[in-house]
């Protein structure tokens, strides 16, 4: 920490993408040329939105959320974050609609995503104030940030505020697609001063080449000398440390409706009890009730009821 920096807070500052989910569950595989039926809903996502509101949804700890969002839609999405007890720096965009993503959810939970980045591809250091790291503990970024330019100089700047004031900083690396399209070396070039990495299988294999979940966990953690929480799904997470294998936690029983947001969920607790002092192995399992709860409900956010 950098004389004269304030010491960490309690709080927990989420920076990343803010979006407007449409939510397609169908039955039958989709057929080209035909309708499909399906249930659809139109949601708050994003998710570094998702995971602030888990977060919040957890207890204890303030949490914050910075996003950029189009003129549009910026009061529905502020009330809304608000609802789920998420304290919102909206930046709002004048000329770039919100973000939308298109989740096609198949009769076994598993989702397909078309995505338009909108104004969430356009946050970036402007949109920064070191304001927002008052009386924060842990700072955490979705990967998302890191696929554009902008989003790339925001979140290495924000590291480096945050480690002048000795706060913990996490990312998720959010999209197996856009990790192969960026390449993984790159990405993995990006996490210099993360403390905290939090993929799940899919993206795991992606940056290590490594089929088996200890293998990658272990391999990852000693990649970017952090602590790796991989989180399995029905399977739970595994968590290793600067290369070395802390142990796994089960996941918490569940049926799952709606995968959307599950590792979002998961990494809000995570966060949120890390943040209450619970060691890595006790805050994953509370990940992995929260991953739980996720797959029970439709769309990517706690149900308002139970926020």
């Amino acid at each position: 920490m950098a004389p004269g920096e304030p010491t960490p807070g309690t709080a927990l500052l989420v920076v990343g993408d803010l979006v407007t989910d449409v939510v397609a569950l169908h039955g039958k595989p989709l057929t080209p040329d035909t309708d499909t039926t399906a249930r659809i809903s139109v949601r708050p996502g994003g998710s570094a939105a998702n995971t602030a509101a888990w977060a919040a949804a957890a207890g204890g700890a303030e949490v914050r959320l910075l996003a950029r969002v189009g003129a549009d839609s910026a009061d529905w999405h502020r009330e809304a974050l608000q609802r789920t007890g998420v304290r919102p720096s909206l930046r709002v965009d004048r000329e770039r609609p919100t973000a939308v993503v298109i989740s096609l959810v198949n009769a076994a939970g598993e989702r397909t995503f078309v995505t338009d980045r909108g104004a969430s591809g356009a946050l970036g250091p402007a949109d920064w104030a070191d304001t927002l790291l008052e009386r924060v503990g842990w700072l955490h970024l979705s990967g998302y940030l890191l696929f554009g330019a902008e989003g790339r100089a925001l979140a290495a700047h924000a590291v480096v505020r945050a480690a002048a004031r000795g706060i913990g900083v996490s990312v998720d690396p959010a999209s197996v697609g856009f990790l192969r399209e960026y390449g993984p070396s790159r990405f993995l070039d990006l996490l210099g001063g993360v403390d905290l990495l939090l993929p799940n299988l899919a993206e795991a294999r992606v940056l290590t080449g490594a089929d088996d979940p200890e293998q990658a966990a272990r391999g990852l953690s000693a990649r970017c000398h952090c602590l790796v929480v991989l989180k399995l799904g029905a399977a739970g997470a595994l968590l290793a440390d600067h290369g070395s294998l802390l142990g796994a936690v089960p996941a918490a029983p569940a049926t799952a409706l709606d995968s959307t947001g599950a590792g979002d969920a998961f990494a809000g607790a995570f966060l949120a009890a890390l943040l209450a002092g619970a060691r890595p192995l006790e805050a994953a399992a509370e990940g992995c009730r929260s991953g739980a709860r996720a797959v029970g409900q439709v769309g990517g956010r706690p149900e308002p009821a139970q926020a």
